[in-house]
């Protein structure tokens, strides 16, 4: 069966990007990006601020980094999941309670971001697509979200081998005379907390120093 807690970004600039969810750790988190995914929301939506060496932050329809969903603010679920290379993120302004659509995926590990925003997610498959996202804050060609799904295609069902075919027996004659019938890096950079970019009336994504 497909996994639905694994989200996956088809991106403009080629390859799918495939993050196993953890809502075991941020489970409000997992839910928006879930609901969100599902209704189509981020079809579209571009990597607004690009910072090489440390994130790609999207999520906001607007482009702009100041925008989100029209649904409320999720409260924080900051845990212990580091912010390693390929962990996804959410966005916030300085007020903690503010996460709302937007998030970012890092480049590169930044423990400063920890326990400061919400992590809920690990990409496991495509970090070459995310390296190749377009830099920039913003990008003059930014990288766009084509699809977000939840979930994946279903797996092949499993090739089952034919069983040999059973000898055919010696004929034999039957009463009535008739024959019987055979019967599946980078590096650290900074000393104080980014900000990830604005979600409602402002968010700032991570900064780095």
């Amino acid at each position: 069966m497909a996994d639905a807690n694994t989200l996956t970004f088809t991106l403009s600039s080629g390859g799918d990007v495939v993050t196993k969810l953890r809502p075991d750790l941020a489970p409000g988190h997992v839910e928006r990006i879930t609901s969100l995914a599902n209704e189509g929301f981020y079809d579209g939506v571009v990597f607004h601020r690009v910072i090489p060496g440390f994130m790609a932050q999207g999520g906001d329809p607007k482009g702009t980094g100041e925008g989100g969903s029209t649904l409320p603010d999720i409260a924080a679920e900051f845990n212990d999941l580091p912010h390693l290379r390929g962990v996804v993120s959410m966005a916030r302004s300085e007020a903690a309670d503010s996460a709302n659509s937007q998030f970012f995926i890092m480049f590169a590990p930044r423990f400063t971001l920890d326990h400061k925003y919400s992590a809920f997610g690990r990409v496991i498959e495509g970090m070459a697509s995310v390296d190749g996202i377009a830099a920039g804050e913003p990008p003059a060609t930014p990288t766009k979200i084509v699809r977000a799904s939840i979930g994946g295609p279903l797996p092949a069902p499993p090739v089952i081998a034919a069983a040999p075919a059973a000898p055919a027996p010696a004929e034999q004659a039957t009463p009535s005379g008739t024959a019987a019938a055979p019967v599946e890096p980078a590096a650290q950079a900074a000393a104080e907390a980014p900000a990830p970019a604005t979600e409602q009336p402002a968010q700032e994504a991570p900064t780095p120093q």
